[in-house]
């Protein structure tokens, strides 16, 4: 409804005209209250519907998959959004590919599976495990140990992303990249890079578990990578090459950070409800990263002198990405004192003899009868 709202009728044959601000407005806000149903439930869908080996991946894939739409609307949007005519267009094309995958959904659509696909699952089915109110679930998670660690590392990674694809256009500038296409291109590429990030290594750790070791080498790489986005005014700061690399660099440490979290945070959490842990999180990390774009903008202002007095590599380093990196490392330390049991790992895992078979009979009583 929001999208069509914005398009109105003018893209279609024999029609013109763009639609009035005022619902090209309502239209977007309808699109940002329906943003939550989508980017809340991905942990739920893991949890539901995939096996304790493969959650992470699953998780990656939901949550990050919007990366998608913002790298095709730096390709399509870039190219076709230049005029009056072209935003009719473009708006026209959103709400027509929006309503296609919308009927896809629906004819598709299943509530849960048959059959819980893990123990930790189909435990929380035994017992009727029944979700309590979200500020009670709150309150919960705040006191249970890791979940503000996980929470941290979930909002450092998606206040950076935002900050980066915000101000994509001044960072490529700045090193060099000035052409409106290539910098279109190097924003995709930022954006599809979180995608392949985070099921690379999403799918690592559905095979070890090793949720903290991974958010502390992503967290490093993540500064790492940051550092020659706000290189300026030397040699080393006007290497084109060297920007979209560290951008691509960027993508593929900063983006996995948010669904391995997200998936850290239901395991310490465990049998706590899962689009509660990924509201807060998304809450979190939305109103940090509000916040922190007018700070890195004022940040921004102020250049610092990188490597002084060393020929070839002395270089200035622009504020604002001083603070990232600040921030990315102040994360990684608090972080490290992650140490909390892994509940529902556990509940996967611990499973005598005498549980499976209960577990086998219930699963039979699930099944429907014929």
């Amino acid at each position: 409804a929001g999208c069509w709202l914005r398009a109105g009728v003018g893209f279609l044959p024999g029609q013109s005209g763009l639609v009035d601000y005022s619902l090209i407005v309502v239209g977007t806000i309808l699109v940002g209250i329906a943003q939550p149903f989508f980017q809340c439930t991905p942990p739920l869908l893991s949890a539901m519907w995939f096996a304790n080996n493969e959650r992470s991946t699953s998780t990656a894939i939901a949550l990050n998959f919007n990366q998608i739409g913002i790298a095709t609307a730096f390709l399509v949007g870039g190219s076709m959004a230049t005029d009056a005519a072209g935003l009719e267009n473009y708006f026209g094309l959103i709400a027509v590919a929006t309503s296609i995958v919308t009927l896809g959904t629906l004819l598709q659509f299943e509530n849960e599976p048959k059959i819980p696909p893990s123990m930790s699952e189909l435990e929380k089915k035994i017992v009727g495990e029944k979700e309590p109110p979200f500020i009670e679930s709150v309150e919960k998670f705040f006191k249970t140990r890791g979940f503000t660690n996980a929470l941290a590392a979930f909002i450092c990674s998606i206040s950076i992303t935002n900050v980066v694809g915000a101000f994509i256009d001044e960072v490529m500038t700045r090193g060099g990249v000035t052409e409106q296409f290539q910098i279109d291109l190097a924003g995709a590429g930022f954006e599809l890079a979180i995608v392949a990030g985070g099921i690379i290594l999403g799918g690592f750790v559905d095979r070890t578990k090793q949720y903290k070791a991974v958010t502390m080498a992503c967290l490093a790489s993540t500064a790492f990578f940051v550092l020659p986005l706000g290189l300026t005014d030397h040699a080393l700061g006007r290497e084109p090459l060297l920007l979209v690399a560290a951008l691509l660099g960027l993508g593929m440490a900063a983006g996995p950070i948010q669904p391995i979290n997200a998936e850290l945070a239901v395991d310490v959490t465990y049998p706590g409800d899962e689009t509660a842990v990924e509201s807060v999180q998304q809450i979190g990390g939305n109103l940090v990263s509000a916040l922190l774009i007018p700070l890195a903008e004022m940040a921004s202002e102020k250049d610092y002198t990188l490597l002084p007095g060393v020929s070839g590599l002395e270089s200035d380093i622009r504020g604002d990405v001083v603070l990232l990196i600040a921030i990315a490392m102040i994360t990684l330390g608090y972080f490290s004192n992650f140490d909390a049991p892994l509940a529902r790992t556990l509940a996967d895992e611990d499973s005598p003899e005498e549980e499976e078979a209960a577990a086998t009979e219930n699963i039979s009583n699930l099944l429907p009868e014929f």
